[in-house]
């Protein structure tokens, strides 16, 4: 299993990349990695990780892209970044995957045109799990498609249910429309008519209906659908959320000595509180739909959660995901073929 890594992306690259690397490498010692980036300054790195040298290659890119570039100048201007290097690894069969912490909008337009979309899928959405009070919720899309039709949405349900039925292995994954309401009669036309059509199906998805805001933290379904505009709202709401409650312990417990105190007799409580709560263990949004498998990583995360990232990547790797998403696909072509105007009012 080779796995390329943009060795340059992030805003701790490529430092970061590297010790993520070899994080990864003690879980998974069967992948082989292809750094991308600055040869002189990932020589160093590398050298420092011996167990990690022995199954990790340089290829040296001359070109990064930053993290203020748009998509159509890094589309144009990229084509020798480190970056667009790994995109074409994977294009080329040299890589399984490529990882990258690097400009969001710009490994979407550079995976997409290196890679191309999938049989039956018009848009590559952004994925990703929501910690929930049930386990995990995997929510797309969360910021590539702000306008979607139904057919998106419907194609969108389709990939995340596969995701969810090979990664974690659930039999029959529920899922979710995202909407203002749970009625019937509730949300715009593309909502609605994408709800209908997931209803006629023959696939093994088990359409649990519309879900609400709330839903999403109560691990109501095992995937949520939405529109690129409201999941990435929702996804920085969770994050903002989550900031504000750990500032306000804080504050609260540095308020006055008996609640010093009473930090130190619940200390260990918090920390398991913490650990799961920790963004770092669910870093590695996926990029669904393309011919080719591509693992975004926040920007910002440190080698745990960049290893985490990776570890994204070796489990669609390991089930064959683009496969199945191809086998449902042609299912799903079929389904709506045979669907009448009827079927979908």
């Amino acid at each position: 299993m080779i796995i390329a890594l943009d060795a340059m992306g992030g805003d701790n690259a490529p430092d970061i990349v590297v010790r993520g690397a070899a994080v990864a490498r003690e879980r998974f010692p069967e992948v082989h990695f292809l750094l991308f980036g600055d040869e002189a300054r990932l020589t160093p790195l590398l050298d420092a990780h011996p167990e990690l040298s022995s199954c990790a290659s340089i290829r040296h890119a001359p070109d990064t892209i930053s993290s203020s570039d748009k998509p159509s100048q890094a589309l144009r201007g990229g084509r020798k970044s480190s970056m667009r290097f790994a995109i074409n690894a994977v294009r080329e069969g040299e890589a399984d995957a490529i990882v990258s912490a690097g400009n969001t909008g710009a490994l979407m337009a550079i995976a997409k045109f290196v890679l191309k979309t999938l049989p039956g899928i018009d848009r590559p959405a952004i994925a990703s799990f929501f910690p929930t009070m049930r386990g995990e919720t995997l929510m797309l899309d969360l910021g590539a498609n702000i306008d979607c039709d139904s057919d998106n949405l419907v194609q969108f349900a389709v990939m995340g249910e596969v995701f969810v039925r090979t990664v974690q292995a659930i039999e029959k994954p529920s899922i979710g429309l995202l909407n203002v309401g749970s009625e019937e009669l509730k949300g715009h036309d593309s909502v609605r008519r994408a709800s209908a059509i997931l209803r006629k199906i023959h696939l093994p998805i088990r359409f649990h209906g519309f879900v609400e805001g709330d839903d999403i933290a109560a691990g109501t379904v095992d995937v949520i659908v939405t529109d690129g505009f409201s999941g990435n709202i929702a996804l920085k709401t969770a994050e903002g959320v989550v900031k504000l409650f750990t500032t306000y312990l804080k504050e609260t417990y540095k308020s006055s000595i008996l609640a010093k105190l009473g930090y130190l007799f619940s200390r260990s409580a918090l920390n398991r509180l913490r650990e799961r709560l920790d963004p770092r263990a669910y870093n590695g949004a996926v990029l669904l739909g393309l011919n080719g498998i591509v693992v975004k990583s926040h920007g910002g995360t440190d080698e745990i959660g960049f290893a985490h990232a990776i570890g994204v990547a070796h489990d669609m790797i390991s089930n064959s995901f683009n496969e199945s998403i191809k086998a449902e696909f042609e299912q799903l072509s079929l389904d709506t073929e045979s669907l009448t105007q009827e079927d979908i009012l």
